[in-house]
């Protein structure tokens, strides 16, 4: 088998798992959307309201994984299973200050999210209290996200599918359970009847709640048993040299990530002034397009474990195999999803809602943006390369300018003073991504990477 090949091979082995794994954290994502749309547009808009700061809140969690990940793929690489051990160690501790802090915020502003948002006065209620239920559990999302991240660095994806499997299908199960007052259906002439709380956006919040509960004890003590982490009471003591290294990738991370979510949060609040139908619109083409893009961020972890690994035996040459490899998968593949949202947007539209008017709307979105997947594809994974080897800075400063910049600055001006409409603001927004494509991807082709193998 050739080196190609063989990187071809790795890459499915790994990202294959990953891949399946968001599938199944949109699936249920796009089932929470359909559930709660059939309660009508305001419902769909007062959950819709809270998405971009629910990403706000969890991206230190997201960015600080992204520390862990890199830092024990970079000790694998280098044969140290000491110090990948002592980095999960020190992971346990990152996840239980950021989840019990962040906890703690979330329950803290969650009355006032709506007026901060410029919602209608409607949507209020139901919103704050939607985002004080999910965010209740944010210590056991925490130990979701982050000892994930322990488990893909050292090569197993398999685990956080399953758990991530289990934990979205108790999240549809009580969704159906808890949101409408039972539903009948006919099964081989035979009515079957399944009871509801009839609890609405309310049931939503307390399936997601729970879900997440369960998802985080499972991956606590899947990681805890894996033989290449054994977290014994010697890896469990505070390790700050390791814990400073594991900050120092994850801040640019984590700072990348509160500007892009600040910024979708400040997005969000501009479309909030266009009125409730295009909130929701927006917030369920949003969803929709998900689906379309989940691969490239499946192959994104797996590209970021193999870049960790090929720094760490100090090979410039696996590196560049991994790029091409993960950017051929991914763009190839996304392309062909995106023909599917171009073609198809109404009747993926239509899942989510009966409203004909946010079908329609949003189905003009979905076919926008699909023209942009495969150079949102190339984005994505260059950012992948370079948070593997630890470099996240640069990403940090193409997020921050590309969202700032052009997304919200572009948006406000369309909207506030050209009195333009939905349609221009997904404009700016597609706007941003192509723009993030072109900046890391002729950073990559500089060999601006090149620098953190020449200081090993």
């Amino acid at each position: 088998m050739n080196r190609k090949s063989s990187m071809l091979r790795t890459l499915f082995l790994l990202a294959g798992p990953t891949v399946i794994e968001q599938a199944l954290q949109t699936v249920v994502q796009y089932a929470d959307t359909a559930m709660v749309g059939q309660i009508g547009a305001q419902a769909s808009a007062a959950v819709g309201l809270t998405i971009t700061v629910t990403w706000l809140v969890t991206s230190p969690l997201f960015a600080m994984g992204v520390g862990v990940l890199a830092l024990i793929a970079k000790s694998i690489g280098e044969n140290d299973l000491d110090k990948a051990r002592a980095a999960a160690g020190q992971a346990v501790w990152i996840a239980l200050v950021l989840g019990i802090l962040l906890g703690a915020l979330t329950l803290g502003i969650s009355p006032f999210l709506p007026g901060w948002m410029g919602a209608d006065r409607a949507l209020h209620r139901d919103a704050s209290l939607y985002f004080a239920i999910i965010c209740a559990p944010m210590l056991f999302r925490s130990f979701s996200v982050i000892f994930a991240a322990v488990l893909r660095a050292v090569g197993d994806t398999k685990t956080p599918m399953v758990v991530n499997g289990a934990m979205n299908l108790c999240n549809i199960l009580l969704n159906q359970l808890l949101i409408s007052n039972g539903q009948t259906f006919s099964i081989l002439g035979l009515s079957v009847h399944i009871p509801g709380a009839g609890w609405g956006i309310v049931g939503a919040a307390v399936a997601t709640a729970v879900s997440l509960c369960l998802g985080g004890m499972a991956m606590f003590l899947a990681m805890a048993r894996h033989p290449l982490v054994r977290l014994r009471p010697k890896e469990l003591r505070v390790d700050k040299p390791v814990l400073e290294q594991i900050v120092r990738i994850g801040l640019p991370v984590t700072l990348n990530r509160v500007v892009n979510c600040l910024g979708q949060v400040v997005f969000t609040s501009l479309v909030a002034g266009l009125g409730t139908l295009a909130t929701a619109a927006h917030s369920i083409a949003l969803t929709a397009e998900e689906a379309f893009y989940v691969p490239g961020y499946g192959m994104q972890a797996a590209t970021s474990t193999l870049s960790g690994n090929a720094l760490g035996r100090r090979d410039p040459r696996e590196l560049a195999g991994v790029a091409r490899a993960s950017l051929t998968l991914a763009v190839g593949v996304m392309s062909l999803m995106a023909l599917g949202l171009f073609l198809f947007p109404d009747r993926i539209m239509s899942l989510f809602t009966p409203d004909a008017e946010v079908v329609r709307t949003g189905a003009g979105l979905l076919r926008m943006v699909a023209v942009s997947e495969p150079l949102f594809a190339g984005y994505i994974i260059c950012e992948g390369i370079f948070q593997g080897i630890g470099d996240t800075k640069g990403p940090f400063v193409c997020s921050m300018v590309c969202m700032w910049l052009v997304r919200v600055c572009m948006t406000f001006v369309c909207v506030r003073w050209l009195g333009l409409g939905l349609q221009a603001v997904w404009a700016c927004m597609i706007a941003d991504n192509v723009l993030r494509c072109v900046w890391l991807s002729a950073r990559y082709l500089a060999g601006a990477w090149k620098a953190r193998f020449s200081r090993l």
